[in-house]
């Protein structure tokens, strides 16, 4: 190339591959701000403000619209089960999104033959 490549110039680019992870990690988790609202504040719909938030990300409207849905409060009741089986189920929906343990002691009304 005509030039020396020092140690001044590799560590150049270390700072510039760094300063582009941290960039990376920091839109990533603004990204994911949305889902993480509405899993903390046991929203229904949990997991499509999260696949909204990530997936809407760069077209910003659809990433505020999660944003906006993720803290609108939400009173709707499935009409398929009762109140104490709805707060059940979407209890479950959390734990799963979570991460944690998706196997309650809920009857399903199957027999296991």
């Amino acid at each position: 190339m005509g030039f020396k490549l020092d140690h001044w110039d590799y560590l150049t680019f270390l700072v510039i591959i760094g300063a582009c992870l941290c960039i990376l990690v920091i839109l990533l988790w603004v990204a994911g701000l949305p889902g993480r609202i509405a899993i903390a504040r046991k929203h229904p719909d949990a997991e499509a403000v999260r696949i909204m938030g990530y997936a809407g990300f760069l077209a910003v409207v659809p990433w505020i619209n999660a944003f906006i849905w993720a803290f609108k409060p939400t009173d709707t009741i499935d009409i398929r089960r009762l109140p104490e089986e709805e707060a059940r189920a979407i209890d479950e929906n959390i734990a799963r999104l979570k991460g944690g343990d998706t196997n309650s002691n809920t009857k399903h009304g199957d027999a296991d033959a």
